[in-house]
């Protein structure tokens, strides 16, 4: 039986990935800053707790998903983002090379690292610059180029993504489906009265959680060392029709104001990743559609709510 160990394992994708992992066989051990079943608390930055970790479990695969992953709380706490992510990640890679160098480590970064797109939006492929434009965006590029020197200067098997838009049930607020879906919720529940919202007429990729764990799988297994990936549906969809088709599952009326503070002019208006690689090198493809990412959030919304 495979080992394999979680970085971030109880934040809301690391319990998918979870899942996902053992459903395939995987024997799981999480490493987070709170422990509980099947995960080991330990700092990133903890160089020492880090090599004990894995010296005792010696993981063949190594998922990093911890880190500080909020783009707005990024420009409040620039430094610490940096050294949760970037000093974080070279920990990380140091006590992977000392202790369990023949380790798959997979570095999960972000879209954010393509910067503002413009037209290029339309087809976002591997091979375009990087323009990070905030702390977090810069964080997770500099932890990418890290993960790549280490690929090529010590033959360490690391790859990494840039992950697009995902969500599901479990999804915190701060991003637009979850906000969505609890808004609408809220109003169900007559806790407000009306939905407000930002730019609706973007166009962007979503894919589902389950869905990308599963690519995060078979990136262990069957990725490219050294490799960079994108991780995302290659289809867009307008905010506007998203948000319609959360409000058409709805059990009441929801009346939608237009928030000028929620309305960002820079916005990329489309953003569609090119997830051609991928699916050469692994064979995913996405199982779940729009649909079910709304129906789940909505109905985890729901119940969180009325509790």
């Amino acid at each position: 039986m495979s080992k394999a160990l979680i970085t971030g394992s109880e934040g809301f994708v690391g319990k998918y990935l979870r899942a996902e992992l053992e459903g395939a066989g995987y024997e799981v051990t999480g490493l987070d800053r709170v422990s509980g079943p099947g995960c080991r608390q330990c700092d990133l930055l903890d160089a020492e707790g880090l090599a004990n970790v894995l010296r005792e479990i010696r993981p063949d695969a190594i998922f990093h998903l911890a880190g500080q992953a909020n783009v707005w709380k990024s420009w409040k706490m620039p430094a610490e983002t940096m050294e949760i992510n970037a000093v974080g990640t070279i920990r990380l890679l140091e006590a992977v090379r000392n202790e369990c160098p023949e380790a798959a480590v997979l570095l999960v970064g972000s879209s954010d690292q393509y910067g503002f797109l413009g037209e290029r939006g339309v087809n976002v492929t591997e091979d375009m610059e990087t323009r990070p434009q905030s702390p977090y965006a810069i964080s997770k590029r500099a932890q990418e180029e890290m993960g790549m020197l280490y690929a090529k200067s010590y033959g360490m098997r690391v790859i990494a993504t840039r992950s697009f838009n995902h969500g599901g049930a479990g999804q915190g607020e701060g991003f637009m489906i979850p906000d969505f879906a609890a808004g609408i919720a809220r109003v169900e529940a007559g806790q407000q009265k009306c939905l407000r919202v930002g730019n609706l007429e973007a166009k962007r990729d979503f894919t589902h959680v389950k869905d990308v764990v599963r690519a995060y799988r078979l990136l262990c297994e069957k990725g490219q060392g050294g490799t960079v990936y994108n991780v995302g549906s290659g289809q867009t969809h307008v905010v506007r029709d998203v948000l319609e088709k959360l409000i058409a599952m709805a059990e009441k009326p929801v009346p939608v104001e237009q928030d000028p503070a929620r309305m960002r002019p820079s916005d990329t208006p489309e953003i569609k990743c090119d997830n051609t690689r991928l699916k050469r090198d692994t064979g995913w493809t996405p199982e779940y559609s729009m649909d079910d990412i709304l129906r789940d959030t909505l109905e985890w919304y729901r119940k969180k709510i009325r509790e």
